[in-house]
């Protein structure tokens, strides 16, 4: 009997597929659950026999143990200050020098505005002297530095991103990132905020401000679309961010992404219901995350199925098949064993006019020692991003390029996840979707879509003056009305309260979209934003939080009515 009381122990630690279960992570310290010999105390007490047998081999897919803890950080926690000129990464010397040659000095550009030297015929310089403080490139000189009172404003928000940069590259463990499994099937989410979600989703303790804001930036896209489509949700109709009809588009959704009352939540359920179909359109860094991160949202609904459908120019494809295979097996170990943080750097800045490439630091956890590396291309984040590097090619990854007709693939990732991206305009692929839309199953999403900024293509023929994108032909013209006609709901955020103020009232001068869409979610602030800022290359003065804002509409609906003629006979 007492060697029977450990093996119990046992099964409840690794209950869930090796996690600890909810009740044990409540009672073990912090500090257990994190080792990865989480499970040693509760086996100590062996049989007499079991003493001969031989010790079991690490697994190659069992989790990080050693690697992580024996190898030292690049930088400690207390050096991560340096000015962009003298960091010890080459992706951040090289952002420095981009932003020299992009950025104006503020001081001379106000002189220039009120025209003090226009007499002299003094232009406006770019920044050269790197502020002390923030090690920001900011002003074209040290006088002009200090002379410069506005810049108190943003300093302390520069330096806040300098060490977050300096941080994701140096080489810590960053145990904000590991992620969790799947939800146990009695215990309720809660989308209050980051806060609460991250308590109740049994989320590692975030115990500084640095790692909730690595981790927000990488969990906000799926959390977004999460929060939103969730029974859960904060947007209700008591605090008046959720519309009746939006009440009811979101009924309709959630039919298939949960279950009857009272029924538990279990892969089970899926068995019987419709894949559930996301459309986000105009992607860019979003489809660049390691298809895990995505797996999060499929953790918060465990009885549904999930596409993802990434559509856009700017969408990231996979390495093609032929150069994953030439490349060094010694080249592919250190790219198996990097961690979601290699990922989140990849992806910084996803809205529509602060996209940052940074594709080349996100492999950086230590300096490189190859000579080629030392000064990496870096892309500036100026008005028409980039698209992202190529990500990694999966298994089971594929090429879609015959069934959509346009740079594509599809991987199947789980069983109840599918990630489908196409490198292309929505309006050239809309017809073949166009006869299966259905209100129940598919709803679509826009980070940052840019609608009420100029188009760099087109212009009104009329005034000569640049066309808004929600009315430009070669941008969001054609597809609003498309997405209207489909009665599915429409999400969309914004980087700003002014970037969703500009896109909101766009809407009401575009052709074929004012006046046709019914209000689903009512212009305001993302629970689930991230709370990194993001800094423009074109004047450090720029900063943005991706997704700080949401909205949602659908096309307009108009029921048909029977009209009554005299003595109440039918017409």
């Amino acid at each position: 009997m007492l060697t029977q009381v450990p093996r119990r122990a046992t099964r409840l630690l690794l209950a869930h597929s090796g996690r600890p279960s909810a009740c044990l992570a409540r009672s073990l310290p912090q500090s257990s659950l994190s080792s990865p010999l989480c499970g040693a105390s509760y086996t100590s007490s062996r049989t007499f026999l079991s003493w001969f047998k031989s010790k079991p081999k690490d697994s190659p897919f069992a989790p990080h143990k050693t690697s992580g803890k024996d190898k030292t950080p690049v930088l400690s926690q207390d050096d991560l200050f340096h000015p962009f000129s003298k960091s010890p990464f080459p992706a951040i010397r090289a952002r420095g020098e981009a932003i020299r040659q992009l950025a104006p000095c503020p001081v001379c550009a106000g002189e220039h505005n009120h025209g003090l030297h226009s007499h002299h015929g003094h232009e406006t310089k770019a920044v050269s002297f790197e502020c002390p403080d923030c090690g920001w490139p900011t002003h074209c000189s040290e006088e002009h530095w200090a002379k410069d009172k506005e810049h108190q404003k943003y300093c302390a928000r520069l330096r806040e991103v300098n060490e977050d940069e300096h941080d994701l590259r140096s080489g810590r463990r960053m145990r904000e990132f590991e992620l969790p499994g799947p939800q146990d099937s009695e215990a309720a989410i809660s989308f209050a905020n980051w806060d609460v979600f991250w308590y109740t989703r049994e989320f590692p303790s975030m115990d500084s401000e640095r790692s909730r804001r690595h981790a927000s930036k990488i969990l906000t896209y799926p959390i977004t679309i999460g929060s939103v489509l969730h029974q859960f949700s904060n947007l209700t109709l008591s605090n008046q961010r959720l519309t009746p009809e939006g009440s009811r588009s979101l009924a309709a959704l959630r039919t298939n992404l949960h279950v009857p009352p009272g029924a538990p939540e279990t892969p089970e359920a899926a068995v019987t219901k419709p894949q559930m179909r996301i459309f986000i359109l105009g992607a860019r860094a979003e489809s660049s995350l390691p298809p895990h991160v995505w797996e999060q949202l499929c953790m918060l609904f465990p009885s549904a199925l999930f596409h993802l459908y990434f559509i856009g120019p700017q969408v990231s494809l996979p390495k093609p098949a032929s150069e994953v295979n030439k490349m060094p097996k010694s080249s592919e170990a250190p790219a198996q064993s990097s961690t979601v943080a290699t990922s989140e750097s990849s992806s910084s800045s996803p809205n529509a006019k602060e996209t940052t490439s940074e594709a080349a630091a996100a492999s950086e956890q230590q300096p490189p020692t190859d000579p080629k590396e030392e000064k990496p291309v870096y892309l500036p984040n100026v008005y028409e991003p980039p698209t992202p590097a190529p990500i990694a090619r999966l298994k089971r990854t594929r090429s879609s390029i015959e069934q959509y007709g346009v740079p594509s693939y599809t991987v199947p990732y789980t069983a109840q996840l599918t990630i489908t991206g196409m490198q292309a305009n929505y309006s050239e692929v809309h017809a073949q979707f166009q006869e299966t839309f259905d209100p129940y199953t598919d709803c679509f999403f826009l980070f940052s879509p840019g609608l009420g900024f100029p188009s760099p293509n087109s212009v009104n023929e009329a005034t000569g003056e640049p066309l808004l994108q929600v009315a430009s032909p070669t941008e969001w013209g054609p597809v609003l009305p498309q997405l209207l006609a489909t009665k599915c709901p429409i999400f969309v955020t914004g980087f700003s309260p002014a970037d969703v103020e500009r896109d909101v009232k766009s809407l009401s001068h575009a052709p074929d979209v004012a006046g046709e869409f019914d209000w689903v979610v009512t212009p305001g602030p993302n629970a689930f934003l991230s709370e990194k800022w993001e800094v423009a290359d074109f004047d450090p003065r720029v900063m943005v939080k991706t997704n700080w804002g949401i909205w949602g509409i659908r096309g307009k609906r108009r029921e048909v009515r029977e009209r009554s003629g005299f003595l109440g006979l039918n017409l």
